[in-house]
């Protein structure tokens, strides 16, 4: 399921792209869908932390979303017990886990995921946040744990280093625009979904294609179907 040579050329884009002036929200996007590839997982989701609760801020692809929703709103789940014990909680079967986690298990089992790990995103014991991992059914290897967790770990030392105290104020102003970014994409995704006719999840995939396309942030093209009515 690994695949090294994959790891290492995404391992020096990753890097590439860390040392460049990015907002906090774009860099945890890019995280998610650089472990997604490397791993070839169905799918991953990133949550901070805020104020010792978890706060989901991306989830890849977009019928994953529910499920990170459900331990933001529940605060129950591997991501939760990740971020609160600072251990990496690996699920090789969710089916295993019904009484440990019941609700959150059939969330899973809906969603098509029955294998999943959460990794904590901390450095010197404190925590930011977890990263998540999905796949089909799946015995996690150590190559598996490795390769997420130091993309997990080179995205936690960015968000360290941006956290400085004179650069402190504009951390949490980003921090916050992140989790307003999930608000006003879930926004655009049902006013185009709407007006195309189209699923929820392929309305994502048109508005991610036109940003890519035209080069511009998801949350830009969301602000301007929101706000300013254009359509796609």
């Amino acid at each position: 399921m690994y695949d090294h040579q994959l790891f290492v050329q995404t391992l020096s884009e990753f890097v590439r792209t860390l040392v460049r002036p990015y907002d906090v929200d774009t860099v945890l996007n890019d995280l998610a869908l650089r472990v997604t590839d490397v791993l070839h997982l169905t799918g991953s989701g990133v949550s901070l932390a805020e104020d010792g609760r978890l706060r989901m801020i991306t989830a890849i692809p977009p019928h994953l979303v529910e499920l990170e929703k459900y331990q933001e709103e529940h605060q129950t789940g591997p991501s939760v017990e990740a971020l609160h014990t600072g251990e990496i909680v690996l699920v090789p079967d969710i089916e295993q886990h019904r009484e440990r986690w019941p609700d959150y298990a059939e969330v899973a089992r809906s969603s098509g995921t029955p294998s999943l790990a959460a990794l904590p995103m901390s450095m010197e014991e404190e925590a930011f946040g977890t990263l998540s991992i999905y796949a089909e059914r799946r015995d996690w290897t150590e190559d598996d744990v490795a390769a997420a967790r130091l993309l997990a770990d080179m995205a936690t030392a960015y968000l360290v280093n941006a956290s400085t105290h004179q650069q402190q104020a504009e951390l949490n102003a980003q921090l916050s625009h992140a989790l307003e970014s999930r608000v006003v994409i879930e926004q655009a995704k049902g006013i185009i979904a709407e007006a195309r006719h189209l699923s929820v999840t392929q309305a994502f995939e048109l508005i991610r294609s036109h940003a890519r396309r035209h080069n511009v942030k998801i949350r830009d093209l969301s602000e301007a179907i929101v706000h300013m009515g254009m359509r796609l």
